[in-house]
C-alpha cells in the first residue's frame, strides 16, 4: 500500500512539474529548453502593430523569436551562413498545426521584419483558443503562419 500511495504522489508531483512547461525549445539547440510562463515572461518584449485577418491593426506584446533562438543557443547572427543556412524553426501548436520559418527569416541580419510570440493583444492577455502564445508575422499577406497556442519550436536541418 505505502508502495502504491508513494507511485501515486510521484505522478500528481510529475503531472504538475510537467504541467508548468508551457513552451518547448527542441532540436539543433545548445541548450533545449522548457520555459514556463515565468521564464517567458522575463524575457525581452517588444510591441508590434500590424493588421491581423479581421483587417484591423492590433498591438501586440511580444518576444521577438531571434531571443528565444538565443536563449537557446540556436546559431544565429555571424554564425549563421554555409550549412547553417539551411536550418529552420518548425512551430508546432497545441492541436498539431505545424508551419516553419528559414532562420534567416527570424535574423536581424538578414531580415528586415520581426517575427514575434506573442502574449497580449491590446492591452489585454491573448484569449483561450489564441493564446497564451500566439506567432506573429508582420506584413505577411495572409496570416496561416500566425499559429496560435504555440506550444514548441523544432530546430532542423532541411537536409
Amino acid at each position: 500500500m505505502k508502495k502504491l500511495l508513494s507511485l501515486f504522489g510521484f505522478l500528481v508531483w510529475s503531472w504538475n512539474v510537467s504541467a508548468q512547461v508551457v513552451l518547448k525549445v527542441t532540436g539543433e539547440v545548445n541548450t533545449p529548453l522548457q520555459l514556463q510562463a515565468s521564464d517567458l515572461k522575463a524575457l525581452p518584449h517588444t510591441e508590434v502593430r500590424t493588421v491581423d485577418k479581421d483587417q484591423k491593426e492590433h498591438h501586440y506584446s511580444a518576444i521577438p523569436l531571434i531571443e528565444l533562438l538565443k536563449k537557446a543557443g540556436v546559431t544565429v547572427g555571424g554564425q549563421l551562413r554555409g550549412e547553417n543556412l539551411v536550418k529552420y524553426a518548425l512551430v508546432r501548436a497545441a492541436d498539431g498545426y505545424e508551419v516553419l520559418f528559414a532562420l534567416p527569416e527570424l535574423d536581424p541580419e538578414f531580415s528586415t521584419r520581426t517575427i514575434v510570440l506573442a502574449d497580449a493583444v491590446d492591452g489585454t492577455p491573448l484569449p483561450a483558443g489564441l493564446g497564451p502564445y500566439r506567432i506573429v508575422v508582420p506584413g505577411e499577406k495572409k496570416p496561416a503562419r500566425w499559429i496560435r497556442e504555440v506550444r514548441e519550436i523544432e530546430i532542423r536541418f532541411a537536409k
